[in-house]
């Protein structure tokens, strides 16, 4: 094949554009992964976005998914499409720094289960992608925690992608990579999402399996696709999803994309969180609002559906300072924690090592409580929604506490979802201040991704703010 030219156009295609392109053989993976490659390693650093290039491998993989294809050995809708991965996931004979410092030189001798998945899919992994440092694990007050910097947003590069999958968010939005795969204790494929401007699911705690990904809280961690829209979410989740025996906490459900057609005669039960549009930004509350309106076209809309009122926030921490202290424990009795950037989790890591055992074991108590109340709410609705974060993107050049101090409002819908291990799907909403987007995110039962993400791309065949682009250059 001759040499191809690699518009703008291509960079921000969806995945069944690019894939039909490949299947087709009007695109080659080679040509693909290059144009990827190269916009990795030109815009990536203005964005803080990049960890790792992994180019001659990607090239490799991409010539033998070409020849593959050529051959008539079409393996799916990810065959040839390159990605970005989280720094957390291991890599053979590749670093895999979880963005700290002490970890810079670490090194696996074996691939996350998550990279298998793509890879036998033939998936191409162009990079691995800057994330803060231990995701976040004890807490950070500012955008530069990791030692890659502070990862922006392309949309405006003064201010944050948000984390802790902070170069999985910036890397789609900016047209990087067609998707990347993100991880979340507790917010952290939700916010970048929301930050970014792209879809960002969280799947259903044992969906996908973490072998290979490093572990901050066990009992919390998920692993979730970052993409473009709903529908490449839901793709790259069908490859990515399975039991997998060196995961224990991994269910043989099955998850297949795109279900059945919905019936036209159905409509979804959606229902509005109550209080979620208190103590937010004007142009969140405006956004989120207009997204209503929308979903009310194919939705029966429930407004003002009440939340648990529970303390999802202080058992979530509870358990993430218990398991993670476990975790990290060589980081933390070695003092090598220290060589870490944020002061705050210098500290606060000898602060969660001493969290008693009671208080653990109590957490985990409350942990069925609260998985029972919540359940006896999502059990009437299909889904229920909210704005995705109540502000838009912080500044890079101060502490979060200052930014937005009059918008702390809203139920604690991101730490109970992930106390009870429910799915959760980000997608862009509109806009707000400094050109920043907003989201609205998409809360449901466990197992309930796919009517998640179906009802997200009604909306999203209803709407285009998936299909804007920063200008990045």
């Amino acid at each position: 094949m001759a040499q191809q030219t690699i518009s703008d156009d291509i960079h921000f295609a969806p995945i069944r554009d690019l894939a039909e392109r490949l299947r087709t053989r009007r695109l080659s993976s080679a040509a693909l992964t290059e144009a990827c490659l190269d916009r990795l390693q030109k815009i990536g650093p203005r964005l803080n976005a990049v960890v790792t290039l992994m180019r001659e491998s990607a090239l490799k993989e991409a010539r033998a998914a070409d020849e593959e294809i050529h051959a008539g050995n079409y393996r799916g809708l990810l065959h040839g499409i390159p990605y970005g991965a989280k720094d957390l996931l291991a890599t053979a004979g590749v670093p895999t720094t979880w963005g700290a410092e002490p970890l810079r030189k670490q090194v696996f001798d074996y691939d996350a289960t998550v990279i298998r998945r793509l890879r036998a899919a033939g998936a191409v992994l162009v990079a691995k992608l800057a994330m803060v440092e231990l995701a976040g694990s004890f807490g950070y007050n500012n955008a530069d925690a990791s030692f890659t910097g502070p990862c922006k947003t392309p949309w405006n590069l003064d201010y944050w992608s948000g984390g802790s999958s902070s170069g999985s968010g910036a890397a789609v939005a900016a047209g990087l990579v067609p998707f990347a795969i993100g991880s979340e204790t507790s917010g952290s494929i939700i916010t970048p999402a929301a930050h970014c401007g792209v879809a960002g699911l969280r799947p259903t705690y044992g969906r996908v399996s973490r072998h290979g990904a490093m572990a901050l809280s066990w009992t919390l961690d998920k692993l979730g696709p970052m993409c473009r829209s709903a529908d490449c979410c839901g793709i790259v989740l069908g490859v990515i999803a399975g039991r997998d025996a060196k995961d224990l906490s991994t269910v043989s459900r099955p998850f297949t994309w795109p279900g059945a057609a919905r019936d036209p005669k159905r409509k979804y039960r959606v229902g509005v969180i109550r209080g979620c549009t208190t103590g937010i930004q004007s142009a969140v509350r405006t956004n989120f609002l207009e997204s209503v309106k929308v979903l009310g076209r194919f939705c029966d809309v429930t407004e003002d559906v009440p939340f648990p009122d529970m303390p999802f926030g202080p058992v979530v921490m509870t358990i993430i300072n218990a398991e993670g202290a476990n975790s990290f424990r060589d980081l933390i009795e070695s003092g090598r924690i220290n060589e870490i950037r944020t002061a705050q989790m210098k500290t606060s890591s000898v602060a969660a090592s001493m969290t008693l055992a009671v208080d653990y074991l109590q957490a985990m108590r409350v942990r069925t409580r609260m998985k029972k109340a919540l359940d006896d709410v999502y059990a009437k609705y299909d889904a229920l929604i909210a704005p995705a974060r109540t502000t838009v993107a912080y500044p890079i050049d101060g502490n979060f506490s200052e930014a937005y101090p009059n918008f702390r409002g809203g139920p604690p819908i991101i730490p109970a979802g992930n106390i009870a291990g429910q799915p959760a799907l980000a997608i862009p909403n509109g806009f707000g201040p400094n050109g920043l987007p907003t989201g609205i995110q998409f809360t449901g039962r466990i197992w309930s991704e796919a009517t998640l993400l179906s009802i997200a791309r009604e909306y999203q065949l209803a709407t285009d703010w998936h299909r804007r682009r920063p200008v990045v250059k």
